[in-house]
């Protein structure tokens, strides 16, 4: 049994080679990310292994299927980059990893806010320059603070209690609230209000059609003035140019993003000596109060042996004939 795997970078093959493979398994690592040109080098694997900006549309598919793909294994919880309808329709399985490492995300949301928070980035560039002065380094306690989680699955779930841990007020909102979340004190109010109580709001949601540009211009607007923004889910809950503006106006306080919503084309490659073509990326690094890191949030020695190890369970197991954590075309 071949198994192909895209977008692979030297801590993905150390993760995946420390783990017995499958029974008669051929790993095949490779960097490219998979797209309609790269599709043919996956040609006679029965299995395919993808990233989360791994291209999974329709056309891309149907070459995989027509090389003799039967599954697609992904190395991430989210699936809104899978065509569900077509990988149906051809008759591919697709198999997800549900749960990682829910700490390694909260975790690092948590370093967003107090780098941002406590101008971390500025002090320590300035320390290396030798100027020790703090003017325009003051933050704020978080103790007391209100902290807005929208999603509490196991991820907010996990931010929550940290951020409890601090001593804050935690509000929630997702339309199915979650009982140990209530147990911290977390109250469970509507998005707008929510937005509007928070002196932080941290994004922990799935992409999917109700939560696409979940926070737009209309939601920036119930902000308070000079609150932080985190999103370390998925680019395409925030309207980019819209917090452009907000930020610009000063109504945004605080922006922290480990995702963006074209970061297909630029996040897990070393791109240094090219010139940034991303225009409204390149616009959100001007601004001293917006902190950005290329996807890194999962990138724990935990998280990545639970992604290898759930991986390899789901391909074992649908080889034979036992699938599990397969992802279905919702009714």
């Amino acid at each position: 049994m071949r198994i192909v795997f895209f977008s692979t970078q030297a801590y993905d093959r150390e993760s995946f080679l420390a783990f017995p493979k499958p029974q008669n398994a051929e790993f095949i690592f490779q960097q490219p990310k998979l797209t309609t040109d790269t599709a043919v080098l996956a040609a006679g694997a029965e299995v395919v292994c993808a990233f989360i900006n791994d291209d999974l549309s329709a056309p891309v598919l149907e070459k995989l299927a027509s090389g003799g793909t039967k599954l697609i294994a992904l190395r991430s919880a989210g699936y809104n980059h899978i065509d569900l309808e077509a990988s149906q329709k051809l008759g591919l399985a697709v198999a997800r990893v549900p749960s990682y490492s829910p700490h390694a995300i909260a975790e690092h949301t948590v370093a967003l806010i107090l780098a941002l928070n406590r101008h971390l980035t500025r002090a320590y560039n300035r320390t290396r320059e030798g100027d020790f002065s703090l003017r325009g380094l003051t933050g704020f306690d978080l103790v007391n603070k209100t902290v807005g989680v929208v999603g509490t699955g196991q991820i907010g779930e996990a931010f929550a209690r940290i951020m409890a841990g601090f001593g804050c007020k935690i509000l929630a909102y997702d339309p199915y609230p979650n009982q140990a979340v209530v147990a911290l004190g977390a109250r469970y109010l509507d998005l707008d209000s929510l937005l509007a109580q928070s002196h932080i709001v941290s994004l922990h949601c799935p992409l999917g059609p109700t939560t696409h540009h979940l926070i737009n211009t209309s939601s920036l607007a119930h902000m308070q003035r000079g609150s932080m923004l985190i999103n370390t889910s998925r680019g395409a809950l925030v309207d980019t140019p819209a917090v452009i503006d907000a930020l610009k106006s000063g109504h945004l306080g605080y922006l922290g993003l480990d995702v963006y919503e074209e970061e297909a084309d630029l996040f897990f490659e070393d791109l240094s000596d090219f010139p940034l073509q991303d225009d409204v990326l390149a616009r959100l690094l001007t601004f001293p109060n917006v902190i950005i890191t290329a996807h890194q949030a999962f990138l724990t020695r935990e998280a990545l042996d639970a992604i290898a190890s759930t991986t390899l369970a789901n391909i074992e197991h649908w080889a034979t004939g036992a699938p599990q954590n397969l992802v279905r075309l919702e009714a």
